[in-house]
This record gives C-alpha cells, sequence and structure tokens, in this order.
C-alpha cells in the first residue's frame, strides 16, 4: 500500500493536512530567447523569503509553452480497485511537466531539494506520437490506473483527433493512448472522472493550428471551437455520450469535479459566447441514467470606449470576461471563477451546486482597467486572474496573469508581463482579500511569463479521492 503521507483518503483528510511550504509555477519565454523554467516560491508565512523565488529549475528547452503539469501519484493511488489500483511504493514526489509548444514533456524530481527539483526522464514528441498518436501535451492528473495526459493534437502536431495518453507511473513511458473507442469526439482540452460513477469527462478547445497565432475572429464567430462536454466509460474506454452546449458557448474548458467520491457532479466554463460575449460556468450532474449539463452561472460583458479596447474587441464596445479557470475548493463549497478579460476574480458559495451564489469579488488587471494590487498602487497591471489554485483547507487561493502567449498578446497587446499572488479567502462566510506580502512581479520570474501553480502536497486541482471519509 502506498504510504505516502501526501496520499488523502478523503477530502476531509486533506483539509485537515498541514499547509503548503512551497508553490511550484511554471515560467515560459514565449520569445524563445531564455529557457523555460519551474519556479518554487515559498509560502510558509513566517519565513524571510515568504512570497519569494528560492528556487530555480531550468529545462532544455525555450519558447515550450509550459501549461498544466501535475504529479505523477496522489491520492488516487489509495484506490485498489477494478479499475487498475497502484501496487507499489508510490510518492508524491515527481512533477510532470508538458510543453504545449514542443509536446515534450519533463518529469522533475521534487525528492532530493524540495526547492530545486531536478529532471529525470523526458518524454519526447516522438515517444508520444508512436505510442500515443498525440502531441500538444496539455494536462496531468495522476490517476488511479495511470498518469492521464491530455493533448491537443494528432501525431506530429497534426490537427487531431486530439485525446488522452496514458504514462506508467513509475517508468514514466508512454503505455498508449486511453481511447478505445472514441466515436465522434475530436477536440481535447482538459479530462477528470468520477471513478465511483464508472465515467471519465473530457472537454474541448481547439486544434493546434486554431490557436497557435492567436485567436482568428473567424474561428469563433464561425462556431469552430469545441462546445461538448464528453462523457466516457472508465471501464470500457469508449465515448457514451456527448452533451452539446450550444454552438455560440465557444472552448469548454476546465472541468472541476466534486472532490467527495459520492458526489456526480462538477463543473465547467465555457469561455465566450457569440451572442453577448458573456461567460458561463455549467454543472454537469447524474440525471437518471444520463448525464445532464445546466448553465449555473452567467457572467456579461463590460461595456467599455472602443479606444480602451484591444483591436479585436473596438467594433464590440464592451470587455468580455473570458473566463479561462476555474477551481473548486476540496470541501466543494466554493468555486472560483476567473474573469481574465475584466481582470477579476469571482468567489461563488456552491453548497447549492445547482444555485451557486456570488460572495465576493477582487479586481486585479483587466484589459480596460488594469486594477494595480493593493500593494503597488501605482503600478497598471496588465493581464488578469488567469490560472487560480487554492490551498487544501481551502483558506489560500494563487493566482497567475498568462493563458497562451499568442493569446496573451490579442488581448493585451501592450504584454502582461507577469505576476503571481496570493489572496487569503473567508471560508465560513464568505470573502476575499489579497496579501499585501505576497505579490511576485517584474523580474522576480526573470522576464518569463507564469501559469500553472502547483502546491507542495497537494492542492484543489489536483488529487481525486477514493474514500468518503
Amino acid at each position: 500500500m502506498p504510504t505516502d503521507p501526501t496520499f488523502y483518503r478523503s477530502p476531509g483528510h486533506a483539509v485537515a493536512a498541514d499547509s503548503e511550504q512551497l508553490a511550484y509555477v511554471v515560467a515560459f519565454d514565449p520569445t524563445g530567447r531564455k529557457l523555460d523554467a519551474l519556479a518554487a516560491v515559498d509560502c510558509e508565512p513566517g519565513s524571510p523569503d515568504f512570497g519569494k523565488v528560492v528556487g530555480w529549475t531550468e529545462l532544455p528547452i525555450a519558447g515550450g509553452e509550459l501549461h498544466h503539469f501535475g504529479w505523477s501519484a496522489c491520492s488516487s493511488a489509495l484506490c485498489h480497485d477494478g479499475h487498475g489500483g497502484n501496487h507499489g511504493a508510490l510518492e508524491r514526489r515527481y512533477l510532470l511537466v508538458p510543453g504545449l509548444r514542443s509536446s515534450a514533456t519533463y518529469v522533475l524530481d521534487t525528492k532530493p531539494d524540495p526547492r530545486h527539483p531536478m529532471i529525470t526522464h523526458t518524454i519526447d514528441a516522438t515517444e508520444l506520437a508512436a505510442k500515443a498518436g498525440y502531441s500538444r501535451p496539455h494536462t496531468v492528473h495522476c490517476g488511479p490506473d495511470g498518469i492521464f495526459m491530455s493533448a491537443l493534437g494528432g501525431a506530429n502536431g497534426a490537427d487531431g483527433p486530439g485525446g488522452v495518453a496514458l504514462i506508467d507511473h513509475n517508468t514514466f513511458e508512454v503505455i498508449g493512448p486511453w481511447e478505445i473507442d472514441r466515436g465522434p469526439q475530436l477536440f481535447a482540452y482538459d479530462v477528470w472522472w468520477h471513478r465511483d460513477f464508472d465515467t471519465v469527462i473530457t472537454s474541448e478547445w481547439a486544434a493546434p493550428s486554431m490557436i497557435e497565432d492567436g485567436l482568428d475572429p473567424a474561428d469563433l464567430l464561425g462556431h469552430r471551437f469545441g462546445h461538448h462536454v464528453d462523457f466516457w466509460s472508465m471501464s470500457e474506454r469508449k465515448l457514451t455520450q456527448r452533451v452539446d452546449l450550444g454552438e455560440q458557448h465557444q472552448m469548454v474548458l476546465e472541468l472541476r469535479p466534486a472532490h467527495h467520491p459520492s458526489h456526480p457532479w462538477g463543473f465547467v466554463n465555457s469561455v465566450i459566447s457569440t451572442e453577448d460575449l458573456s461567460a458561463s460556468v455549467w454543472l454537469w450532474h447524474k440525471d437518471g441514467e444520463q448525464w445532464a449539463v445546466d448553465e449555473v452561472i452567467n457572467i456579461p460583458a463590460e461595456p467599455a470606449d472602443a479606444d480602451e479596447l484591444p483591436p479585436l474587441l473596438r467594433s464590440f464596445a464592451a470587455a468580455p470576461p473570458l473566463v479561462s479557470d476555474i477551481d473548486l475548493s476540496v470541501d466543494d463549497r466554493w468555486l472560483y471563477v476567473s474573469c481574465w478579460g475584466t481582470g477579476e476574480l469571482k468567489q461563488f458559495d456552491v453548497s447549492d451546486p445547482f444555485h451557486p451564489r456570488e460572495t465576493a469579488s477582487v479586481r486585479l488587471g483587466g484589459m480596460v482597467r488594469h486594477e494595480p494590487h493593493p500593494a503597488a498602487p501605482d503600478l497598471a497591471l496588465a493581464g488578469g486572474p488567469q490560472m487560480v489554485e487554492i490551498s487544501r483547507d481551502g483558506r489560500r487561493v494563487y493566482l497567475t496573469n498568462s493563458l497562451y502567449s499568442a493569446w496573451d498578446d490579442t488581448f493585451y497587446p501592450d504584454g502582461v508581463g507577469a505576476w503571481m499572488i496570493k489572496l487569503d479567502a473567508d471560508v465560513t462566510a464568505g470573502g476575499l482579500v489579497p496579501d499585501d506580502r505576497f505579490f511576485l512581479h517584474g523580474e522576480d520570474f526573470r522576464g518569463l511569463r507564469v501559469h500553472q501553480v502547483r502546491l507542495q502536497g497537494g492542492d484543489a486541482s489536483s488529487d481525486s479521492y477514493c474514500y468518503p471519509s
């Protein structure tokens, strides 16, 4: 049986565990001049280095567009059942860091020196293509029967179909494609599951050619981006149901299933509506033997003067919220919604997931407002809350501000820079307050942009749990 103390039997065990000491953050150079890197940030409030970069591991790549990295093993390793549970001394030790542009994935060992992880293995683009038929690896999740890695493209950068590669927990070799029967599914983005309901869920963004050079308005107005949520049999590895959110709801991205293993529901976001530039969050849930997906949150665009907007949006005279990430607290009570376009992070009480209730909002950046951080009131921020990560106890929320380099430049043509912040969350009644002592920006990341955050010991979007208590 795995004995790693950061493998938590239940969400309650994870919430009660010790707080994170480090945050790992991927940093990349969109110009390709500097080497991409993994940064370690001190998260201990009593430390003299609190809120500072304390470790820096360079990767042998520049411009790889490091994206949604994750642990090779986590709490799902405790699941011993017919889905192929692990039987070995696995640890939350190795981080798999994929390059969305390079199609290479780096395995970094955090155990010898947690502040300075070392590269121990590389899954190169040719292996991913030859064994799984995929390219453009995007998201890594540690699963009960292997490491799940979603990929946007087909072999050698082809436009599809995208899907999920299965990686061996121990050797990091590509086992092959996870899917056996994909049916009409073409686009890929995120992947998660409800193990107790024998269900895997995937979402849809686009083919590689549609995202490489920024957003093409013809693709958006032509409804060419993904607008389905796909449901699969976990045991048979085949597509069983597709739910169309409507072609106007473009780009269906982040999947956040309930952490409680007996709760058959979760949230997913749609980035933009072609009808009114609004964004939305949807709830998937069991409806008899099938799955239903219902809109439960709608966030409207904000009117703006044309000269305040990037060229793409001037004719609309409005700033779209562009909800690009969501995250659900481990206790399944608080949902955070990143409005990257308008520069806002929203907090919702989802005790009743069918009727979310907004409880707090913080403004930072935004394409019109450029709202500063309280620690630097004279510094206008570019970009907006993008990737959001929550501590296991729900009391700390971490944000970074880059979406995807070519899309950064489309919506923030003057540049997004790089920043990472922490907010303190009220987990009793709701509320968010930026931490004045935790504001990394400027040259803190050596001129690189930053994206996904992972917390030492696990976080709200890393693990699935095997037991209800």
